[in-house]
């Protein structure tokens, strides 16, 4: 039966299916919460986007290198990069020498080293975090925009939010179902898929890392 099930049901269900509960834990996180309340300031918004950095230079800095793959190759899309953007972002929110001090958090880099690993050595592992991140840039990404905006006065997506404001990408919506073909077209058979899977929640689990810590940077829910 689960063999049937797995044939039939979209890979690009399967995948946010099995990974539903860590994706809540990591989005729910009291970090995130006082975030998106308004309760914290902006050098907390700040330090938040500079471990964006570290996991988008991770995994943007291995796109040419599987452009080709047979796996992972269909994900590398040049409108989704963020990097550039969010170096606009730091710079404006640190200034011109933004990289001068800016360290990760130990969940960061831990979970940057992951992501080069998959990088290096498995393909589909690298979707699975490709998946993780972009797909959640292009939905509740827009709902941090949007937060970060009213609450600390940036303009409306222009310098501090870019990296949310995805230029090349006029219908997100399109995208997005774009996107899932991908995934339900991915290079695998089920046992991989399933791997992918794995891999996915323990995406979900690094980002709720990075959380906590920055959550014990900047306290404050009770």
């Amino acid at each position: 039966m689960d063999a049937t099930a797995t044939t039939a049901t979209p890979f690009s269900t399967l995948i946010r299916v099995a990974s539903h509960q860590q994706h809540t834990e990591a989005e729910t996180s009291s970090f995130m919460s006082d975030l998106l309340g308004g309760r914290l300031g902006v050098d907390a918004y700040t330090r938040y986007t500079e471990q964006l950095w570290f996991v988008y230079r991770a995994l943007e800095g291995a796109s040419e290198t599987l452009r080709e793959d047979p796996v992972a190759g269909p994900f590398i899309q040049n409108e989704l990069a963020r990097t550039p953007e969010l170096e606009r972002d730091l710079a404006h929110l640190r200034g011109a020498d933004w990289r001068t001090g800016l360290e990760p958090l130990p969940a960061t880099a831990a979970y940057a080293a992951r992501v080069e690993e998959c990088a290096r050595e498995w393909p589909g592992g690298f979707v699975a975090h490709h998946y993780t991140r972009y797909l959640g840039d292009l939905s509740g990404g827009q709902i941090i925009r949007d937060k970060a905006e009213r609450t600390w006065g940036f303009a409306h997506k222009s310098d501090g939010v870019r990296f949310y404001v995805f230029e090349g990408i006029s219908n997100p919506a399109a995208f997005k179902r774009g996107y899932r073909e991908l995934l339900d077209a991915v290079a695998a058979d089920d046992l991989e898929k399933q791997r992918i899977i794995d891999e996915c929640k323990r995406a979900f689990d690094f980002n709720g890392a990075v959380f906590r810590e920055l959550g014990a940077e900047f306290p404050l829910s009770a």
